[in-house]
């Protein structure tokens, strides 16, 4: 635990510089807004961040953690991630590694994964075509284990459709 909390001085520090640069100042709204952000490592939306920050005080308002996202992110500290159910997730960036997302269609249960395998590939078409590329996300959608092993019947949509996706909710709703 005590290392999370030099981890966590570390990245209120790059809010407080990058706020500062930006020419606003520091507020405990905020400041409480970063510390619940940094102890939940779940894909967040603003307002799935607003119930539990409301939680702790509930003067907080909507508007202050959707600017305090858009805050982290332009510090490097939080990263927008879209699973195709029309809501922006965040998920903390800084000091963590690059993943990718598997996405179940049935009970949207997130699954965080790495391949060296597929970003060697991603790196060799990148080469062949001449592209430079400065950031990917790769995205599958699909059905995790629990759901193929509760129902053979499960509904696979056209190739050309889009998924119907309903990532779950860290506050429930």
């Amino acid at each position: 635990m005590g290392k999370r909390k030099e981890k966590f001085a570390e990245e209120k520090a790059i809010f407080l510089e990058h706020i500062q640069k930006s020419g606003l100042r520091r507020t405990a709204q905020r400041d409480l807004i970063l510390e619940i952000f940094l102890s939940t490592e779940e894909h967040l939306t603003s307002e799935d961040l607003y119930w539990l920050v409301h939680k702790k005080d509930p003067s907080v308002g909507h508007t202050t953690v959707y600017r305090t996202m858009k805050l982290l992110t332009e510090a490097g500290l939080a990263r927008e991630v879209r699973f195709g159910d029309n809501k922006t997730y965040y998920e903390h960036h800084y000091d963590h590694e690059h993943h990718d997302h598997m996405i179940c269609t049935a009970c949207g249960k997130v699954i965080e994964f790495f391949s060296p395998e597929i970003e060697s590939l991603q790196d060799q078409m990148a080469d062949k075509f001449g592209f430079k590329p400065t950031h990917h996300s790769l995205r599958m959608w699909g059905f995790c284990s629990d759901c193929r092993e509760a129902s053979a019947t499960l509904g696979i949509a056209p190739s050309g459709a889009q998924p119907r996706v309903r990532v779950r909710s860290v506050t429930g709703s």
